[in-house]
């Protein structure tokens, strides 16, 4: 089957409203943790044996700064993979006790960063542009 233009126009599309969907929601989650890090008063659980301020800190560089990159299209596949590990701690490790209602947002984000991974961020991006210089 041929790749037509529209198609293609259509899935740069599709990806543009997944990254700007996923990455500025993300975001409204990872800003409460920066400020929370700044603020010093760090109530966060540690996880994988590291302290509650270094899981913080993680935490905020793949809610904040990754979905940024994500949200303008730079380095996207990258940028999906602290945002995948961190999604599967949340819902495997920090929910896991929890009832799915509760482990459900988790997934949800999981499962829109899986195909940015697998798709990259199409050709309205940062990538895109800087492919064409």
């Amino acid at each position: 089957m041929m790749n037509t233009p529209f198609k293609t126009n259509n899935l740069s599309i599709a990806l543009l409203i997944l990254r700007v969907g996923a990455g500025g929601l993300m975001l409204i989650h990872g800003i409460p943790k920066l400020q929370m890090l700044f603020s010093g008063e760090i109530q966060f659980p540690g996880v994988m044996g590291l302290s509650p301020t270094i899981s913080l800190i993680l935490a905020v560089f793949s809610e904040v700064l990754c979905s940024v990159l994500i949200l303008i299209g730079l380095k996207t596949r990258l940028a999906t993979i602290p945002l995948i590990l961190t999604m599967l701690i949340a819902v495997f490790m920090i929910h896991a006790s929890d009832p799915f209602a509760k482990q459900e947002l988790g997934l949800l984000y999981l499962f829109l960063y899986i195909p940015l991974f697998l798709l990259g961020s199409g050709k309205f991006s940062v990538d895109a542009l800087m492919q064409k210089k």
